[in-house]
Order: structure tokens, then C-alpha cells, then sequence
């Protein structure tokens, strides 16, 4: 099968610069950006291969509200034009009944002159898209989606601990999520081995910070953990090669990988992950990096299923909470692309 790739990614002799020139329309209970909380309006389009986006599949999951957003889920290749749904009979996305999310931006937006990114939110009635701002997603569907949460649906973004979890995101953005993509973008030897150095330096602080404490900010999961979870569960299958982040593999740094673990075995994370598409994203999409689009076999994932032992640091994962229920059937992770059975 050939795949349409989206074109280059390497500026050669320069260092890699993410656009963050989002969407900003958000979704609220006053509905002050003309877009209210309203549920069965809205479908989040969030491929599962892409990190940013699994984050959205991730809190939707955590606080129950699949019945009040819908959930679009892209192939994991696209082109320079656009993601499509070429997982979906007939290539349309069964609810929106479109073949590519760049027809959602142009409802909207006819000259949207930046790339079409997941995820992204659109408003089903009119088949425009509201937002793509990945940060803020999270947040509002944390704070503004309360009246529609599951009971028991745990608090991610603690109001007392909220300034911690801040700080934190943005080291771990800049250093780590976006880490990782300037070292495999780089452009020039000097750029990859100044974003290397600073992503190990970010490892490390976390190694050093997880090793007595079970979770980022606080003793239960909050936004900072799934920010953190989407890169850390790409590391070894992608990062490690892909990338250059060559260091050494996650499995080695004994508190990363022992809390990357509890975190997939929790109801929520790992059941959202589909590691081929993972690996079929980055290896195929990226052509100036894998001219060849040969996707690895490797690496074992059975590793992600192996005690963690991190309970005896105490915490509590959903706090006064509760673990969500089983992942809907129609939701459900080819069970060939993950470890969790």
C-alpha cells in the first residue's frame, strides 16, 4: 500500500520551531465565544497515533463524557493536505460525513492558511471547526464540562494545586513534549544536540522528582500526568530511534518507566493507546527522516503489563473519585496493537 506523506519536516541548518498559532474559540457554559456547553453538539476529532490528541482521548475517557462528545478518530497517516478518515467505511467520518478534517477548518476558515492539526473540536450542526487548541481543550473539558461529568469523574486540575501544575506543564512541554520533535526535526548537528541535551536534562529532573513521589503534582493523577503520559508511552516504539533520543530507552530510567507503567495499567491511559498507529504515523508520515516508510516490528510491549510496584509510594490515582468504566465497545483498541488484554 502506498501512503501520501505531508511533506518536510526538516528546515536543513535550523533548529525546529513548532507553529502555536491555534484556533483559541472555546467552549463554555456562558458560551461567550458563541460555542456553549451543550451536549451532542460537538465531536472531538483526535487521531490516536498523534500525542497531543491521545491527551483529549484521555481526559474525555477519565471524567465520562463520552455520552455528551462524540469521538472522530482519523487514520494514523495523512498528507500535506489534511487527516482522513480512512479507518471509517467508505473514508467519512460516520457523524460529520466528511473524508478529510481540512473540510471542517475550511467550513470555517476558506483560506485557513496554517497546517489542519488534531484534535480538534467541531460543532456537528454547522460542520465548522471551533477549536484546535490542544492546551486549553483539556482544561475546559475539566472545567467548563462539570454538569456533564461522570459521577465520581476525578478532578484534574485541583484549584489549590494549580499554579504547581503550571509550572510544571510548561518544563515538561517545552523541555519534553516538544523536546522530543526538536531533536528529530533538528536541521543542523548543533541544533540536535542542544535539544538533546535539554531533553535529558528535563528526563532526569523527572526521574529524580518520580522517584519518591507517585505522581507529578500532588498524591493523584492530574493534568501534568497526562501531559506527560502521551510522551513517555511513545518513547521506546518511536522517540528512542525515530527521533535520535537515543540516550538511553525509558524502560532503563527505573522511576519513568515504573510510573509510565502505572499509569497505562490505569483504567483510562493504556486503553486509549494503539501502538501500530503509533508506529505506522511516525515512521510512514515522516519521509525525509524514513525515506523507506519501513515500520519497525519492534520494540516488546509486553513490559507495559508487568508489575510497577509504584502503589508503595502511596497515592491515590482518582482521588475521592472513582475508576472509570469499561472503554465503549465502539472506542475499543484493536486489541492486535496494544499489551492490555
Amino acid at each position: 500500500m502506498e501512503h501520501s506523506t505531508a511533506g518536510s519536516y526538516v528546515t536543513t541548518g535550523q533548529e525546529f520551531t513548532r507553529d502555536t498559532n491555534y484556533i483559541t474559540t472555546r467552549i463554555t457554559r456562558d458560551g461567550a465565544d458563541g460555542y456553549p456547553v451543550e451536549p451532542g453538539r460537538y465531536r472531538l476529532v483526535a487521531a490516536r497515533a498523534c500525542p497531543w490528541a491521545n491527551r483529549t482521548i484521555i481526559v474525555r475517557r477519565l471524567l465520562g463524557l463520552e455520552d455528551a462528545i462524540s469521538l472522530g478518530t482519523p487514520g494514523p497517516t495523512h498528507d500535506a493536505r489534511s487527516w482522513t478518515f480512512d479507518l471509517d467505511p467508505d473514508g467519512r467520518d460516520p457523524v460529520l460525513g466528511i473524508e478529510r478534517l481540512q473540510d471542517a477548518y475550511f467550513a470555517r476558515f476558506p483560506d485557513y492558511p496554517r497546517g489542519i492539526t488534531v484534535p480538534a473540536i467541531v460543532d456537528v450542526p454547522t460542520g465548522e471547526v471551533v477549536t484546535n487548541d490542544y492546551a486549553q481543550i483539556t482544561l475546559d473539558l475539566s472545567g467548563e464540562w462539570v454538569e456533564h461529568h461522570r459521577e465520581g469523574a476525578p478532578d484534574l486540575y485541583p484549584e489549590h494545586l494549580r499554579e504547581e501544575i503550571d509550572a510544571v506543564n510548561r518544563r515538561v512541554f517545552t523541555e519534553v513534549n516538544n523536546g522530543v520533535y526538536r531533536c528529530g526535526f533538528a536541521g543542523s548537528q548543533r541544533a540536535y544536540e542542544r535539544a538533546y541535551d535539554r531533553l535529558w536534562t528535563a528526563l532526569d529532573w523527572l526521574e529524580e522528582r518520580l522517584t519518591d513521589q507517585r505522581y507529578l503534582v500532588g498524591d493523584t493523577i492530574t493534568e501534568a500526568d497526562v501531559r506527560l503520559f502521551t510522551t513517555l508511552v511513545r518513547f521506546d516504539p518511536v522517540y528512542h530511534g525515530h527521533f535520535k533520543c537515543n540516550r538511553n530507552t525509558l524502560s532503563a530510567m527505573p522511576a519513568l518507566w515504573g510510573y509510565a507503567r502505572d499509569l497505562f495499567q490505569t483504567p483510562g491511559f493504556g486503553d486509549t493507546v494503539d501502538f501500530e498507529q503509533i508506529k505506522q504515523h511516525y515512521y510512514i508520515v515522516h519521509t525525509d527522516l524514513n525515506p523507506t516508510q519501513i515500520v519497525p516490528v519492534g520494540p516488546d510491549l509486553s513490559g507495559w503489563t508487568t508489575p510497577h510496584g509504584r502503589e508503595a509510594l502511596g497515592g491515590r490515582p482518582f482521588g475521592d473519585g472513582t475508576t472509570p468504566g469499561p472503554v465503549r465497545e465502539d472506542e475499543r483498541v484493536d486489541p492486535e496493537h496494544t499489551p492490555l488484554r
